[in-house]
């Protein structure tokens, strides 16, 4: 009966480490869309995005027939 009581503490206590490591790198990270905020360059990223897909000039998009 103690094997199995130590078994489960161990596997007990293993969960509560992984977890905490877990929580921890969340709250420790910083991901790519924080980073580009906060260097103020989001902004020239966004503008680089948009102009590979505008509009023509008068908004009107045919679609295309054939290849």
């Amino acid at each position: 009966m103690k094997f199995e009581a130590l078994m489960l503490r161990g596997l007990f206590v293993a969960c509560l480490l992984v977890c905490g490591l877990i929580l921890g790198a969340m709250v420790t990270a910083s991901p790519d869309a924080i980073r580009l905020a906060a260097s103020g360059s989001a902004g020239q990223v966004v503008m680089a995005a948009h102009a590979q897909c505008m509009l023509p000039p008068d908004g009107v998009v045919c679609p295309r027939i054939g290849g």
